[in-house]
């Protein structure tokens, strides 16, 4: 059932849940941040209305950048920027930043440890009929592995919002993922949200979890609805929204890993490398488990509609209860 401690949305499994793209969020969240610090500033290279910064951008003309597609040009700028005593906000698609500027946020953000935001949006396959040349589904493997970097991945678009207001408050190098479509709204103004801490959504009734389901991003939802299936045949499993996925919640992980003996990561990501190597790096050498990933197995992405991709590479609810079956078939063998 649904952790009434962290508040969700009632409506979140019926078929008319409101839906709004996670990258609203970000926008409406950067305008927030903006009205509580002055310091804050924004940069886009030439996709303001895509990436929903023109929401800031109206409001704060003066504070607001275009640069144009230059990506390299875009984070350096915003380094120099903070150097300078600003809070600047980087966007574009995530392919190109950071896909496009990594040597540049590692060299000039991260080694001089200046708080730049770097907002990577239209993440994952979900994309669509971009293809795999805009599908970026390397993103978290390549900034998670920079030191100083906050890695953050919210599930909606409330979430969204909160974590970019978060996220100007930090002092450090920032990295925001957000999906393109339209997703549920999982949360509500109620949730509690904070930098590094994880919240389990959904648990069983009662009794302990004999898997636990580990989620980032868009695809949080998909592991809610397949939670609420495995519950009415009789499967109890735990939901961990796993937003924060640098500095990773290692007290959530581990306790989840203890009680359920089993893990299932759930990301719109290349397997290697992403939130589901983070979770298992982290139980490896504290309490290690059967784990099982749902994510992207060592492919592009292509051209299609966004629920023809997600469901094409394995993503959707079917797919996560099938990697509970499996994981917990390993954890009845070790018995």
């Amino acid at each position: 059932m649904l952790n009434k401690a962290v508040k969700l949305n009632p409506k979140v499994f019926d078929s008319f849940v409101e839906q709004v793209p996670i990258r609203r969020g970000f926008g409406e969240g950067l305008v927030l941040a903006g009205e509580a610090d002055t310091r804050v500033v924004g940069l886009c290279a030439d996709l303001t209305e895509s990436t929903q910064m023109h929401l800031f951008k109206e409001k704060f003309p003066e504070r607001f950048v275009e640069v144009g597609v230059a990506e390299q040009n875009l984070v350096t700028l915003a380094s120099g920027m903070a150097a300078m005593g600003k809070i600047p906000f980087t966007t574009s698609y995530a392919m190109f930043s950071p896909g496009r500027n990594w040597e540049q946020i590692r060299t000039t953000i991260c080694y001089n440890n200046v708080p730049v935001k770097i907002v990577g949006s239209h993440a994952g396959v979900s994309v669509g009929p971009d293809g795999g040349t805009h599908q970026a589904l390397e993103d978290i493997a390549l900034m998670r592995v920079l030191p100083r970097m906050i890695v953050l991945s919210p599930c909606d678009s409330i979430e969204a919002r909160k974590a970019t207001v978060a996220a100007a408050t930090t002092g450090t190098p920032v990295y925001l993922r957000l999906a393109r479509e339209k997703t549920p709204v999982i949360t509500t103004e109620d949730t509690p949200f904070e930098i590094g801490k994880a919240q389990i959504f959904f648990a069983p009734e009662s009794g302990k979890p004999v898997v636990g389901i580990i989620a980032t991003g868009s695809l949080v939802h998909e592991a809610l609805k397949a939670a609420k299936g495995l519950e009415t045949i009789g499967i109890s499993v735990s939901v961990l929204n796993l937003s924060t996925i640098k500095p990773i919640d290692t007290e959530a992980v581990v306790s989840l890993a203890r009680e359920a003996g089993a893990l299932v990561t759930v990301e719109e990501h290349q397997k290697m490398g992403g939130m589901g190597s983070a979770v298992a790096e982290c139980i490896a050498s504290v309490h290690p488990v059967p784990m099982e990933f749902v994510g992207i197995n060592d492919k592009f992405g292509q051209s299609g509609t966004p629920t023809e991709l997600v469901d094409h590479y394995g993503l959707t609810q079917k797919y996560i209860v099938a990697a509970v079956e499996r994981v917990l078939a390993r954890k009845k063998d070790r018995i």
